[in-house]
């Protein structure tokens, strides 16, 4: 490379404080006609601590519940106490990972009254959130609750005052927002890289049977291994359906869909890059495409969502989609599209790609110049060419970029080292109550505006229905 581009890169890379990046030795093929594209790795050099230990309760025990338990045990000074679920065969299995000694229950009041336990990671049903973190702050407990917060919007604020007043440290289960990559497209945003944006795409789409929820049911489910009225403690009263206990997200009576599962993830990795707060206008709408299998919450839906313009970013639109049976085999992404480029995010890879516009309006082509007469045509030429230097009607250039996460590396595990950091140090968590609330309350009104077929008006800022 010659040295005037390395110190060009080197400006760049510091303008947005990309302090933790690694150049590689050679660009990649062409992306742009006289652009390259440089892969630079994101470098990850987290050190955990192992200071006090902290032990924790896991209410729920279903798969997220296993995933993040096993996630939240990679982190130094974290210990296991005890395991509630509602459904047997679960405890069962907590006993052979764990040993026969560990405490386990159907009832996570037991378990909050335990005195050893400091920290709870809520993974149940999402109809059971809000009562659950409620309790559990009451208790002292730091809560790391999983998305959506809240099962309504109605229960939001409550979570956010008890949570202020309490003085323990909530995180809600929004992993992305704790990621690398995010953390990389945040600063070139802010950067203007992509100049001013103005709209976002996101796609989370999926294409299995397990993607689409449809999880085995134990061959022994049943309302008394279930503990079928403890789960229908806070819904209207409904007959044993083992359906809606294993495969909950699908019933609105008890899960929140495709909205509250997959639109929460593409709403708060948007919000953190973007530094917004929320819409003001939400439109959702969906269909029964595949998975017709009782279900009442919808297998293909698409949102729109009108973002104001603040002091951290321009009036932007958004655009949501979720796909169970994309032909595509499934894919996530969230392309934010600027005036300069694009930012696409790929798990926790990034592609920055740009399109400069010349400094010159157009003149001639695609244009109605050829439909006046032959001398106005050329004295409108003599004047163009007068006013615009050839320069000057050029595209400009600017090198498109590639940022990659090392191998291995894991949002997930980030996410819960600042849920326990926080815990130990006091330091803020990237998404707390609020943060949290202010995502799931637009994708519960994606739900709102599916069965009422009418735009959902928000206040972002103070976190209310207009």
């Amino acid at each position: 490379m010659k040295n005037n581009n390395s110190n060009s890169r080197r400006k760049f890379l510091q303008q947005i404080g990309a302090t933790s990046l690694f150049a590689a030795a050679s660009p990649l093929s062409s992306l742009a006609a006289d652009a390259k594209a440089e892969e630079r790795i994101l470098l990850y050099d987290r050190k955990f601590s192992a200071n006090d230990t902290i032990k924790i309760g896991v209410i729920g025990y279903g798969v997220q519940g296993h995933f993040d338990l096993r996630t939240a045990l990679k982190v130094p000074g974290v210990e296991l106490a005890g395991i509630c679920d509602l459904y047997n065969g679960r405890l069962e299995n907590a006993k052979e990972q764990f040993g026969k000694d560990l405490y386990t229950t159907n009832n996570y009041k037991d378990l909050l009254d335990r005195k050893d336990i400091d920290a709870v990671l809520v993974c149940t049903t999402d109809v059971w959130h809000a009562r659950i973190t409620l309790d559990a702050l009451a208790k002292g407990k730091h809560v790391y609750c999983e998305k959506p917060m809240v099962y309504k919007i109605s229960e939001g604020h409550a979570v956010i005052e008890a949570a202020k007043k309490s003085g323990k440290v909530v995180q809600v289960g929004s992993q992305r927002v704790s990621s690398i990559g995010l953390a990389k497209a945040k600063e070139l945003i802010a950067a203007g890289e992509i100049g001013e944006l103005n709209m976002v795409n996101a796609v989370y789409d999926r294409q299995s049977s397990i993607g689409a929820w449809e999880y085995t049911i134990p061959k022994d489910a049943s309302a008394l291994t279930t503990n079928w009225d403890k789960f229908i403690e806070v819904t209207e009263k409904m007959a044993f359906d083992a359906k809606k206990f294993f495969w909950w997200r699908a019933f609105k009576e008890v899960g929140t869909g495709v909205a509250g599962d997959l639109f929460i993830h593409l709403l708060s990795g948007t919000h953190f890059m973007t530094n917004s707060k929320g819409p003001e206008n939400i439109y959702s709408t969906g269909q029964f495409s595949y998975w017709k299998d009782g279900r009442n919450l919808p297998d293909v839906m698409s949102g729109v969502m009108q973002y104001p313009k603040t002091k951290d970013h321009a009036a932007f639109l958004m655009t949501l989609q979720v796909n169970f049976i994309s032909g595509t085999g499934g894919q996530e992404q969230i392309r934010l599209i600027g005036s300069e480029g694009v930012i696409d995010v790929i798990g926790n890879n990034i592609t920055v790609k740009h399109s400069l516009m010349p400094e010159a309006p157009g003149f001639g082509g695609y244009d109605s110049l050829f439909t006046f007469s032959k001398a106005m045509q050329e004295e409108m030429q003599k004047d163009y060419d007068a006013k615009w230097t050839a320069d000057q009607r050029k595209r400009r250039t600017k090198e498109d970029i590639v940022y990659k996460a090392p191998v291995g590396y894991d949002d997930h595990l980030d996410h819960f080292a600042n849920f326990f950091d926080s815990i130990r140090t006091g330091k803020p968590v990237v998404e707390d109550a609020a943060f949290g609330f202010r995502a799931a309350a637009p994708a519960l009104s994606c739900n709102e505006s599916y069965f009422s077929k009418k735009i959902i008006s928000w206040d972002p800022v103070n976190m209310k229905l207009k």
